[in-house]
């Protein structure tokens, strides 16, 4: 009978696609099924294909290769098995946008957030050497944008309606918030051998007292959530005479948390301004705010510095300041290698977010009555923490995975559950292919990006 192509699509993932024995063609045809002829030159002029490359021998791949190589299967995966699920159960209505290539091969990212003139411009422009275009360093409020510094062949700024629709960058998804974001963000490129590395992302000043009933025009805490989602390392900057916290500094910080707490360092900037006997107070104190808003038992690595290009102020601890600052500059530079951890780390995430998210929406698909469905949408909202725990309970399924109660209740007020479909079985199946199969073959096949080697290698299993 005649296959479909779904079915040849399956048994081909299923490994019973079996190619028809074709041997003695060659001999019948005077031709050799490598490429080349059975003793004559092949007149098609096709290629043998070129043998794999044998691995090295310690069995590893340098970090730029297994970084090449594992990313073209995550891209693979993610279209193949991840992203056709996120469509079927609508899930970029909830969370971000389907992934792009860019998304996939974006070089490392460091987010900075801090209130205005604690040094987050200067922070960049110490790294890089120089200023970079569109940057302006005063001590009022003087970047009221976001600015993505990247690497370029020339200086110049890219406007940020244009950013959002290059798909070889991975910012198309920030077309979501609207125009009035697009204006106040743009793109700034330069040649410079660190952004060869990592991209940096600089961000407006955060608002405090009064200044917090300003409004920008956009939702610049989701914003910065969803930077930090993609970003390798967060920085949050302070300086001694700026430790307190505002409102919405808290909700930017609660929400950087919860794209990933791993990747938050603090850096507490400008700390030659003080004694050492001020900065073991400013220390402290600065503690203390962070305890009232990461409310963990982990303590956030904290950076003590002054990051510009002039002599310490106060030189008492000249020493420990340049120790600070050599273990945060190794931490950025150290992020290229880590970068491919990250990418799969960050992919496991989305694919396990992606599997809660289709189990939630086909348990609610299945409770939707025929008459009354706005009270009973109503009525499911505010019972979702117990639809939670019976989806967790069902499916064994871990409570720390699902989405925050909140924001998914926001979501879903005008959502219609109507247009979800039941369950498939096989596109969860799918799902747990790629986390239990897919990947560690991935892995295994290109070498373990979370172990490394003395050299910095990426070792193999």
């Amino acid at each position: 009978r005649e296959l479909s192509v779904d079915e040849l699509r399956l048994a081909e993932e299923n490994g019973s696609l079996q190619l028809p024995d074709l041997e003695g063609l060659d001999k019948a045809t005077g031709l050799a099924l490598d490429g080349g002829a059975a003793g004559a030159s092949n007149p098609f002029g096709a290629p043998a294909p070129a043998p794999r490359k044998a691995p090295s021998a310690k069995g590893a791949l340098s970090a730029t290769q297994c970084y090449s190589s594992v990313v073209d299967g995550l891209k693979h995966l993610y279209k193949t098995k991840v992203k056709p699920v996120e469509e079927l159960y609508k899930f970029s209505d909830f969370m971000s946008a389907p992934l792009v290539d860019g998304d996939f091969d974006a070089k490392p990212t460091v987010l900075l957030l801090g209130q205005y003139s604690v040094g987050k411009s200067t922070f960049i422009k110490h790294l890089l050497k120089r200023e970079y275009p569109g940057c302006h360093i005063g001590p009022e409020p003087t970047t009221d944008r976001f600015f993505v510094v990247m690497e370029g062949p020339e200086e110049r700024t890219t406007p940020g309606n244009t950013l959002c629709v290059q798909t070889s960058k991975p910012f198309t998804g920030l077309s979501s918030f609207g125009t009035s974001f697009m204006s106040k963000l743009e793109g700034s490129e330069l040649p410079n051998e660190l952004l060869k590395s990592i991209t940096l992302v600089d961000t407006p000043g955060v608002l405090s007292g009064e200044k917090q009933r300003t409004d920008r025009g956009y939702d610049f805490v989701r914003v910065c959530q969803w930077f930090a989602t993609r970003a390798d390392l967060v920085l949050l900057l302070f300086d001694p005479h700026k430790l307190d916290i505002s409102d919405e500094f808290k909700r930017a910080i609660s929400a950087v948390r919860m794209a990933s707490d791993d990747k938050v360092r603090v850096v507490l900037n400008k700390a030659d301004q003080v004694s050492t006997q001020q900065l073991m107070r400013v220390y402290g104190a600065l503690m203390w705010s962070i305890s009232r808003v990461v409310k963990t038992p982990e303590v956030l690595r904290v950076y003590i510095g002054n990051f510009r290009d002039a002599e310490y102020m106060v030189k008492d601890n000249a020493e420990l300041l340049d120790r600070e600052r050599e273990d945060l500059l190794n931490d950025l530079y150290d992020l290229p290698r880590r970068s491919v951890a990250r990418k799969i780390n960050e992919f496991v995430k989305r694919t396990r977010a992606t599997k809660i998210h289709a189990y939630i929406m086909s348990y609610l698909r299945g409770k939707l009555p025929t008459f009354g469905k706005e009270k009973w949408h109503a009525r499911q909202i505010e019972k979702m923490e117990a639809t939670f725990r019976h989806v967790a309970a069902q499916h064994g399924l871990a409570a720390g995975d699902f989405p925050p109660l909140e924001y998914f209740r926001e979501k879903m007020r005008d959502f219609k559950i109507a247009k979800i479909p039941s369950i498939s079985k096989r596109s969860i199946e799918r799902l747990d292919e790629v986390l239990s199969n897919d990947l560690p073959a991935l892995m295994k096949e290109y070498g373990n990006p979370f172990a490394s080697t003395a050299d910095g290698e990426a070792a193999s299993y």
